[in-house]
Formats: structure tokens, C-alpha cells, sequence
């Protein structure tokens, strides 16, 4: 482990999180997080989540966090709800979306003022999320809308193979619609608006006077986490509680590597501060 374990030896200016696998796991906190949580509000230290995760929209998100204890504004979490309609604001205002997805993201596309339709004739934007409810009907929808009709784009909320559960356990994600898409319509999706897209951080330091340069982002997948943070030049640290393995981290060359590798997340708490916190790893 010594080879690629490494711990950060001072505070950043910033914290951003991921939740799902890094924070928490299921209905569960992690080992550490809460009081490593604590300890950055009690330095004043500002701390964002972010989520590839479209099967909940931030107020839900700031609702499980306070309900495990982490109260949280939900001005501080930024997932794919928020990334997917900002961008459809800025590049297709005027679209009628066909969402592939859960409630949250309809929802929040009706809030924006987006119509919605099952018609392909008069679909622009086919969108491919995370939906358990994914059945042949509507993919046959997306096919029509993109290849009979030839007018719809896909766009894609994220690009996760899975989403993980307690147990080791887990559930096909959004790259799984992606690729059902994608392979009978020969198209390309355009626009993936979660992470490793830089949009995600651009959203969630909106508001924050720091350099992004000294903030880190913390997450455990080396996909999407941590590859986001190696193409804007901020600091990672990989959390070795989810998805990515040591051996994942050892089969990427030194340059793709994240900067910190923790095998627990209160570690992102400088190891020299422990003692004056009265702090074990047993506790």
C-alpha cells in the first residue's frame, strides 16, 4: 500500500465531496465522516457535494444528509438534475426533451419550463439517465425520435456503468440506456453533464472566492471523480470505500493517479492534527 497510500499534510481552501460510496453508503455514514464533516465547519472551511446521481434532486439530498446527521443547505449539493437543465437552459431553450429518467429530473425539466413528450416526431433532446423504470417502450421511443424521424440529439446525465449499494451489490446506471441507444441508432451521445464533465465543479464553487487550484475533490471512482479533478488541475483524493480499488490505482500511470488515496475519509483531516482532536482510527 505504501507505494500509492498518501494523506494531504495541510487544509484546502475548499472540500468538495462526492456522496454515493464516498460520504455514505446506502442509508449508512461511512467510517469518519461525520466528524471529519464537523471538523471542516468548525474551521470554516467551505465543504459542497456533488452527485452523478439523478434519482434524487438536491432538496432530497441535503433531506438524507440531515436525516444521517450531516445538516446541509441545499445551496451546498450540485447532482445531475441541476447540470442537465442548466445546460439544456444555455444550449437548447427552446427543446421539447424526451428524459429516459426517475421523477426528479422530470420534474425539475417541468419546473424550467421544458415539454416534455413521448412523441418522436417532435422530440429534439433525448435524454438518457438512471431510470429503474427503463422498459422496450421507451427506447423504442428514443429510436424512433433520433433514427426514423432523424431530429433528436442524446444527451446523457452521467455516464456511470453502476450505481453502488451496501453489500457490495449495485444497480446498472445510465451507461447502460446509453449504449441500448447508441447501438440501434448508430448515434453518438453529444453532452454527458455529469462528472468527469468540469461542468459539475464549475457548479458547485459557483458563489465561493477560492482558487480552484486549492480546493480538492473527493470521490471513489477514478472514472468520473478523480478524472475530473486531473483535467481542471485540482487537487483528488480517492476514498477507498466504493467503487475503485488499490489495484485499479496501480494499473494507472503516475500522471493519472489521484493525489491522495484514503482508506478511510476522516484521513483528509492532516494526520498531525489527530492528536490535538484526541482522535483514533478506533473511534
Amino acid at each position: 500500500m505504501d507505494d500509492v497510500v498518501k494523506t494531504p499534510t495541510d487544509f484546502y481552501a475548499a472540500y468538495i465531496f462526492d456522496m454515493d460510496g464516498t460520504i455514505y453508503l446506502g442509508d449508512h455514514l461511512l467510517p469518519g465522516a461525520k466528524r471529519m464533516i464537523e471538523q471542516l465547519h468548525e474551521r470554516n472551511i467551505p465543504v459542497r457535494y456533488l452527485s452523478n446521481n439523478p434519482t434524487k434532486d438536491p432538496a432530497e439530498y441535503a433531506q438524507k444528509l440531515a436525516r444521517l446527521g450531516l445538516p446541509t443547505p441545499v445551496e451546498e449539493i450540485v447532482n445531475t438534475v441541476v447540470t442537465t437543465v442548466r445546460w439544456l437552459q444555455a444550449n437548447h431553450p427552446d427543446a421539447v426533451v424526451y428524459p429516459i429518467s426517475e421523477e426528479p429530473l422530470k420534474r425539475a425539466l417541468t419546473e424550467a419550463g421544458f415539454k416534455i413528450s413521448e412523441d418522436p416526431s417532435e422530440i429534439d433532446v433525448v435524454i438518457a439517465s438512471y431510470d429503474r423504470t427503463f422498459e422496450y417502450r421507451k427506447l423504442q421511443i428514443a429510436f424512433d425520435a433520433i433514427w426514423f424521424y432523424k431530429r433528436a440529439i442524446l444527451i446523457a446525465t452521467n455516464p456511470d456503468r453502476f450505481c453502488p449499494f451496501p453489500g457490495g451489490h449495485g444497480q446498472p446506471d445510465a451507461a447502460s440506456i446509453i449504449a441500448a441507444i447508441e447501438a440501434c441508432t448508430g448515434t453518438k451521445c453529444v453532452a454527458n453533464l455529469g462528472k468527469p464533465n468540469p461542468v459539475m465543479l464549475t457548479a458547485s464553487l459557483a458563489g465561493l472566492d477560492v482558487d480552484p487550484a486549492n480546493c480538492v475533490m473527493v470521490g471513489d471512482r477514478l472514472q468520473t471523480d478523480i478524472q475530473m479533478a486531473l483535467d481542471t488541475g485540482m487537487a483528488s483524493a480517492m476514498t477507498l470505500t466504493g467503487e475503485a480499488t488499490l489495484d485499479d490505482v496501480r494499473a494507472r500511470a503516475e500522471n493519472q493517479r489521484p493525489r491522495y488515496i484514503l482508506d478511510r475519509i476522516d484521513k483528509l483531516i492532516p494526520l498531525q492534527y489527530w492528536p490535538q482532536l484526541g482522535w483514533s482510527e478506533d473511534d
